[in-house]
């Protein structure tokens, strides 16, 4: 009688310590329910040798195993883009097929999404509904399938499925297969993995907002609520803009970018978004002047384009006539000593109160009257303000344009009359999406560009960048989104061919995090991401460009 024998592969089990031995071939699914394995919430799959990996997948080699749920950030993400799967399933069992459900940008907590060719305004009713159905969805746990297909096949099929966005942005790719998503008969492609089924989704809003819905998850801190649905106008309003703008143009999508740069005509492209930002920066100035303003205070998240943003606006002022001084709040920190920490000890560079706001106004109020004073240098290695001897006298036609991230938070500037003060929010909004249900976190972007400039200008590897970034978001959800709104004008620095440029420089960064660190997760999707975009020579970009800041060759002195 012949012996069958069974491949057995060993695997180390990184949330209960175990070393153990398992079947060729088992699922993460299956592994976690014969482990044991209890987390606060549904298992949503696994890190895998630092790659994550859905509940679904087959282990196949020896490896470490580290379950997560949705309170992690990769957990967290399957969540986020298996509600946008559920969604999507809803609005087209629910409304007519020519209908289409576009999710566009993050917003007062949530997803703002529109329904393309609705035959009504969308109202609370149709919304309550759709909502209706995605409850049903979930209470009847449909599984989220994963089915790997030829290429050939699969775009077809997204073809067929009214999904030309997908069709577009993938049938130029050359790999022999090509994954697609099935949720009961509805397919569709997403950037990633998704929860093992749709009983998982313990927690989800959608209501009306604007002019169309905000679709809403919990917060892997806050698993149990969902956040407050606040106003946003302005901010809203700057999405809206770019987004108007960039379907004007015809750029809505990767492929739409993708397709010019196959055409060769990526550089006209290039020269109307960088012709853009300068209209709106000249907008900008014309309400400073109108404003008669004294002070400029420009503020935004990491890599923003804060620094650069402040050098293309004082070209603007000058043009006006006025003579900009520029001042980065930076050069004001307190001595590292008396610098204040967070709750785990270490130092907080993101709170104002690391800012020695009594140098700093004081500096500002014997300036506006007209003093000459020193300006200090602030030396981050020694972590120590250093006086050179610079001096700085403003003139009669002077304006002083500053940046830091508390510019709008009232502390800063407590000292100096509001009434002289114009304030400005500067983000990249990223204003194209993958497709019309996979938009890009504006996060992403801001991520890949400090990437690339902490590797090129501050020494720092991917992986020390990617360890950072939590801290960096947790700062930024403390000292600055609170106070955007606060801004009298809100510039978006993305870019439409951002990515394409940024690429090449990225790459090889990421593939330098090695695999046996967490960060090698996050790289890895990160490399996944960008290879949806085909290059962009840097040749093509203006050295006055925000991308210049981050990839080097800039007409500015920084």
């Amino acid at each position: 009688m012949q012996q069958i024998f069974q491949l057995m592969i060993t695997v180390d089990i990184q949330n209960t310590n175990k070393t153990l031995t398992i079947p060729f071939g088992m699922t993460v699914q299956q592994l976690a329910k014969e482990e044991n394995i209890r987390l606060e919430y549904p298992v949503m799959g696994a890190l895998i040798n630092n790659k994550v990996r859905e509940c679904a997948y087959r282990i196949h080699k020896p490896c470490t195993v580290q379950f997560f749920d949705m309170t992690s950030s990769y957990g967290h993400l399957m969540y986020t883009r298996s509600v946008y799967f559920i969604l999507y399933k809803a609005v087209k069992e629910t409304l007519p097929k020519y209908v289409r459900l576009k999710i566009l940008h993050s917003i007062s907590g949530g997803k703002y999404c529109e329904l393309d060719n609705l035959d009504q305004p969308l109202d609370q009713a149709l919304v309550s509904r759709l909502y209706k159905r995605m409850r049903e969805i979930v209470e009847s746990n449909i599984p989220f399938e994963r089915v790997e297909l030829p290429s050939k096949e699969a775009v077809q099929l997204f073809k067929d499925e009214g999904l030309e966005d997908k069709y577009e942005l993938l049938r130029n790719r050359t790999r022999i297969y090509t994954s697609i998503y099935k949720l009961g008969d509805t397919v569709n492609y997403y950037f990633g993995n998704l929860a093992p089924s749709t009983g998982v989704i313990h927690l989800f809003g959608l209501e009306l907002y604007e002019s169309g819905m905000l679709l809403k998850v919990p917060q892997p801190q806050h698993p149990t609520t969902l956040s407050h649905t606040h106003q946003v106008p302005k901010l809203f309003s700057v999405y809206q803009d770019y987004k108007k703008w960039a379907n004007t143009i015809g750029i809505p999508y990767v492929y739409n970018v993708n397709k010019k740069i196959a055409e060769g005509k990526i550089q006209d492209t290039i020269l109307i978004t960088e012709a853009y930002h300068e209209k709106l920066l000249a907008k900008i100035a014309d309400q400073i002047h109108e404003r008669k303003s004294k002070v400029v205070l420009i503020s935004g998240p990491s890599s923003s384009g804060k620094t650069t943003t402040c050098k293309r606006l004082s070209v603007q002022l000058g043009i006006l006539g006025y003579d900009p001084v520029q001042i980065s709040v930076d050069d004001f920190f307190v001595e590292r000593e008396e610098t204040p920490k967070d709750e785990n000890g270490e130092y907080d560079f993101e709170s104002v109160d690391a800012i020695d706001l009594k140098l700093f106004n004081d500096t500002l109020n014997r300036l506006l009257q007209g003093e000459e004073v020193p300006l200090p240098t602030f030396d981050f290695s020694a972590g120590k303000k250093i006086w050179k001897g610079n001096t700085i006298q403003l003139r009669p036609n002077s304006i002083l344009v500053i940046e830091g991230i508390h510019c709008l938070n009232p502390r800063l500037t407590e000292q100096i009359d509001d009434n002289i003060k114009f304030k400005l929010f500067v983000s990249a909004l990223t204003c194209i999406s993958i497709d019309r249900q996979n938009p890009i976190p504006t996060t992403d972007n801001r991520l890949i560009r400090r990437i690339i400039r902490d590797y090129n200008y501050r020494g720092y590897s991917a992986q020390q960048t990617i360890s950072r970034w939590p801290s960096v978001r947790r700062g930024e959800n403390r000292n600055i989104f609170p106070f955007q709104e606060n801004a009298d004008a809100m510039f978006n620095t993305s870019l439409i061919c951002e990515m394409g440029v940024l690429k090449k420089y990225a790459i090889p960064i990421l593939l330098a995090v090695p695999e046996n660190c967490v960060e090698f997760a996050e790289a890895y999707r990160l490399l996944k991401f960008l290879s949806y975009f085909k290059v962009i020579q840097e040749e093509n970009i203006p050295g006055t460009s925000i991308l210049r800041e981050f990839v080097g060759g800039s007409k500015f002195k920084y």
